[in-house]
């Protein structure tokens, strides 16, 4: 299985979180969107631990099966499309999530989190 994997669940796999650690190992590629390792470098630089931070993340996106994920002009149909969607039904969701579960659809990726808000967007596969 491909995966995208979420913020939250970034530092869950950071924290040694069993079910995460699990979830990563079984999947055969690991997505990270670029606004995660934008959430993820903006917490590092507020932070008292930056430079470790930064350090363990690079470790990461280097581990074989592990890429980063870019939008590009097809994400932006998605993002509108869902935009529009989530705004009929009442349930918005913050941008920056958005801009994940575009990508994740897009490229027809399970996406591993925490945040309950993306239970408002059916077509995404969630884990």
């Amino acid at each position: 299985m491909r995966i995208a994997i979420d913020t939250n669940r970034y530092t869950d796999l950071c924290r040694g979180e069993p079910e995460v650690i699990a979830r990563v190992e079984q999947a055969g590629r690991v997505m990270m969107p670029l606004i995660v390792v934008a959430e993820l470098r903006a917490g590092f630089a507020v932070g008292r631990r930056g430079a470790e931070n930064e350090s363990v993340l690079q470790r990461f996106l280097a581990e074989p099966g592990v890429e980063v994920l870019y939008a590009g002009a097809a994400t932006t149909h998605h993002y509108a499309g869902l935009y529009a969607q989530l705004r009929r039904q009442g349930t918005p969701v913050p941008t920056n999530d958005l801009w994940i579960a575009a990508l994740a659809i897009e490229h027809q990726l399970a996406l591993l989190t925490r945040d309950q808000h993306f239970v408002s967007i059916p077509q995404l596969r969630l884990i």
